[in-house]
C-alpha cells in the first residue's frame, strides 16, 4: 500500500512538471517545441560513444516523443534547431521593432507568450518565422557537415550553361524543409481551423526559404580570367526571408473554412479547404500568411490576451509613421529626456598592432510613450 501511494506520488509530480513545462496549457499546445531555445545548453544535451550530442533530456518535456526520435535520427540537429529558433526569434524583433506589437518574448517555455493562444495576424507571422528559421539553419548545417543524416545538395552536377557548370557545396534545403515539415508540423493537433491556418502558416515559411534561394558562383582561369564558373545553390540570408514575410504579413488574408465557413473540418484537415472570409478576395497563395481573428489593441496592457502595451517604449517624434510618438503612443502623448553618452571614436590604426581612440561625448534626447 505504501508503495502504491508512493507510485502515485512519483506520477503526480511528473505530470506537475511536464504541466508547468507546457506553458500553454491544454488549451493549445501549438508551438510548445519553441521552449527548447531557453534550454538547449550543453548540460541538458545527452551525448553518445562518440560525444555526438543526441536529443534533450526528456525530462524537460517540451517535445513530443515523434520530435525527440526524429532529433535522436539525426545527430547533431538539435544545435540546428536551437539556432534557427534564435535567428528567428530576432529577426522577429527586428521587423517589428517599430510596431505596437514588438514581438515580445519571456523566458518561460511559452516563449511569444498568449499571442499564440489567437489566430490573428501576428500568430501567423511567428509561426512562419520560426518554421523558416530551422528549414534555414537545418539545411545550412547540412552543407557545414555538422549533421550525420545529411550533406551538401550534390544532386546539381555536370553541364549548366555554355561558360559555366555546376558543382561546389549547395545548401540542401530540401533536407532543411522536409525535416522541418516533420518536425514543426507534428506539434499540431486538431481538425478545426486554427489547426488548419497553423500549418499553412509554417509552410508558407518554409516556402519563402526554398523559393528565395539563389544561385552563386566561383570564377576559373589564368590571370583572373573567368573563362568557366562552377556554380551552386546557396540559401538567402535571413534578413531576406524576414522581409519577405514581414511584407506578407501587411498583406495577410482573413481566412474562413471552406465548409460554409465552419470553424469545424467534417473530414481530414486540408489547407487547401481555407477561402477568403470576404468573397470578392482572391484565394490565398501558399506562401500568404492567413488568420482569422483580428488582432487584439495592442496600447495598453491587458494580462488576460497577454499584450504589455507601448506604455515607456520609445518613439520618433518627427515621424508621421508607425514609430511615430502619435501611433505608437496611441495618442497618450509622451515625455521627453536627455542622455549624456560617451563613446570611442576617431580610431587610428598603429603600426603594428595597437589602435587608439578618443572618447567623445553626446547628448540625445529620446521620446517615451506615457
Amino acid at each position: 500500500m505504501r508503495s502504491l501511494a508512493l507510485l502515485l506520488g512519483v506520477k503526480a509530480a511528473c505530470i506537475l512538471l511536464v504541466s508547468s513545462l507546457s506553458g500553454t496549457g491544454a488549451v493549445n499546445n501549438s508551438g510548445r517545441w519553441w521552449g527548447i531555445v531557453n534550454v538547449a545548453s550543453s548540460s541538458n544535451l545527452l551525448t553518445n560513444s562518440k560525444n555526438v550530442q543526441l536529443v534533450l533530456d526528456p525530462s524537460l518535456a517540451l517535445l513530443s516523443r515523434r520530435q525527440r526520435r526524429l532529433i535522436r535520427q539525426n545527430p547533431g540537429i538539435l544545435h540546428a534547431i536551437a539556432a534557427g529558433l534564435h535567428t528567428a526569434i530576432k529577426e522577429c524583433k527586428w521587423q517589428f521593432r517599430n510596431r505596437r506589437w514588438n514581438c515580445p518574448t519571456t523566458h518561460s517555455p511559452a516563449i511569444f507568450g498568449k499571442i499564440v493562444n489567437r489566430g490573428c495576424r501576428e500568430t501567423a507571422f511567428v509561426f512562419a518565422i520560426t518554421s523558416a528559421g530551422v528549414t534555414h539553419a537545418v539545411a545550412r548545417s547540412c552543407s557545414e557537415g555538422a549533421i550525420e543524416s545529411c550533406t551538401c545538395d550534390y544532386r546539381r552536377r555536370g553541364p549548366g550553361g555554355p561558360d559555366w557548370h555546376w558543382g561546389g557545396c549547395s545548401d540542401n534545403v530540401d533536407f532543411g524543409r522536409m525535416f522541418s515539415q516533420e518536425f514543426v508540423d507534428s506539434s499540431e493537433r486538431g481538425r478545426d481551423l486554427r489547426y488548419l491556418i497553423n500549418l499553412h502558416n509554417n509552410e508558407a515559411g518554409r516556402m519563402t526559404v526554398s523559393s528565395e534561394m539563389r544561385q552563386e558562383c566561383k570564377c576559373h582561369g589564368m590571370s583572373g580570367s573567368c573563362t568557366v564558373r562552377t556554380c551552386w545553390m546557396r540559401l538567402p540570408s535571413f534578413r531576406t526571408v524576414g522581409d519577405f514575410l514581414k511584407d506578407r504579413f501587411d498583406g495577410a488574408s482573413r481566412v474562413v473554412y471552406a465548409n460554409k465557413g465552419s470553424n469545424r473540418a467534417s473530414h481530414r484537415a486540408d489547407p487547401r479547404h481555407l477561402e477568403p472570409e470576404n468573397p470578392a478576395h482572391k484565394p490565398p497563395s501558399a506562401m500568404d500568411l492567413v488568420y482569422f481573428e483580428k488582432s487584439p489593441n495592442f496600447c495598453s496592457y491587458n494580462g488576460k490576451t497577454g499584450t504589455l502595451g507601448t506604455s515607456g517604449r520609445t518613439c520618433n517624434s518627427s515621424s508621421p509613421g508607425l514609430d511615430g510618438c502619435e501611433l505608437l503612443c496611441c495618442g497618450r502623448g509622451f515625455k521627453t529626456r536627455t542622455e549624456t553618452v560617451t563613446e570611442r571614436c576617431h580610431c587610428t590604426f598603429h603600426w603594428c598592432c595597437h589602435v587608439s581612440c578618443l572618447n567623445c561625448t553626446s547628448t540625445r534626447t529620446l521620446h517615451q510613450c506615457l
